[in-house]
């Protein structure tokens, strides 16, 4: 390497080392030398000016990140990948545990509410959520969490579908709310409480939009429910697994309030909901000496769990302990894949993450 400087060998002269030793430079050599110097301070000065726009980058994206993450952003945080390696424990290959709140905001739920088969899914699991969980959630979570029901309920204001799970759900949460707020101090939820209480009159807002919504009749003209045979009407009722959707049914007309109080239809819906054992404890007899199926219906709703059923549901691997989504792929090594999927009801997703 050439002395640009003074040097106290040959003050003035340039020298290089080489295998036999130090040489002097002729004034070619020189003028080499310094050339390369000066290139090579112009490619240090070009990985500077790069350097600098990578860190420029960096910070940008970063302040993207915590744009995403303020309270005026609308978008939820989430992950490039839809699916989520469940461990409740530390290993060789991993360090920590899995919780809700970081499964919550890697699985792609909003997309799933745009989906009509995985809709009810992912509102059973907001409500199973607001009842008990939300303060196991991260902050970044609770706040996805909030969009996510907002985009639910621009959903259904748009559709006019579904209106009365979502008022149960805003319902449940508003509840939850109430007696979180109070043990604000106590580190139950993430956040300035006057965030928690702009949330909670945002669904109050919510829940009135949600009762003023008025139904309109479709204008085109063609046949309707009420136009087909009294056996069809019946089919169609029998498809139906709630009784609340069976008895609003029944209010439309006069023939379909007594199609709503067939007994049969009724019967089908407690065997469908309820075992054999749970009918026989909640027996009701009327004055003819027939079976009450629809208040013993009512009546066995109010003590014990519906059976819930659902187009399309989270999907968890056996195998490489994986939660994602039936339609997305993952990392899998077994030989039959699919033998290995087990499908997760919202309750099941809740216990995956309770240790």
């Amino acid at each position: 390497m050439p002395f640009l400087g003074q040097d106290w060998r040959s003050p003035g002269q340039s020298w290089v080392k080489t295998e036999e030793g130090w040489k002097k430079t002729n004034e070619d050599e020189k003028n080499n030398n310094v050339s390369e110097v000066k290139s090579f301070s112009k490619e240090e000065a070009y990985y500077k000016d790069n350097l600098l726009l990578s860190l420029n980058y960096d910070v940008a994206a970063k302040k993207r990140k915590k744009d995403l993450l303020n309270n005026n952003t609308k978008i939820p945080y989430f992950h490039k990948d839809q699916w989520i390696y469940v461990h409740k424990g530390s290993t060789k290959e991993r360090h920590g545990y899995c919780t809700l709140g970081e499964a919550f905001n890697r699985l792609d739920f909003c997309s799933a509410i745009k989906d009509t088969r995985r809709f009810n899914y992912v509102v059973r699991l907001l409500e199973l959520i607001a009842k008990s969980q939300l303060p196991s959630l991260s902050g970044v979570a609770q706040k996805n969490f909030m969009n996510i029901l907002e985009r639910v309920v621009q959903k259904v204001l748009d559709d006019q579908q579904n209106v009365r799970p979502i008022k149960e759900l805003l319902q449940t949460l508003y509840v939850s709310l109430c007696s979180l707020v109070k043990d604000m101090g106590k580190s139950v939820l993430v956040g300035n409480i006057n965030i928690w209480v702009y949330r909670m009159e945002n669904i109050l807002q919510w829940k009135q939009q949600l009762d003023s919504i008025q139904i309109n009749r479709p204008t085109t003209a063609g046949m309707t429910l009420t136009d087909l045979p009294a056996s069809l009407q019946l089919n169609i009722m029998r498809c139906l697994s709630d009784g609340r959707d069976i008895v609003s049914l029944g209010q439309v007309c006069p023939d379909l309030g007594v199609l709503a109080e067939d007994r049969l239809l009724w019967k089908n819906l407690c065997q469908y909901h309820f075992t054999d054992r749970q009918i026989r404890k909640r027996l009701m007899v009327s004055d003819k000496g027939h079976l009450e199926w629809k208040k013993m219906y009512f009546k066995m709703t109010r003590c014990y769990p519906h059976k819930e059923q659902y187009s399309d549901t989270l999907q968890f691997c056996t195998h490489c302990h994986i939660l994602f989504w039936k339609d997305t792929n993952h990392p899998c090594t077994a030989n039959n894949a699919e033998s290995c999927c087990v499908p997760v009801s919202p309750h099941g997703f809740i216990n995956l993450f309770k240790f």
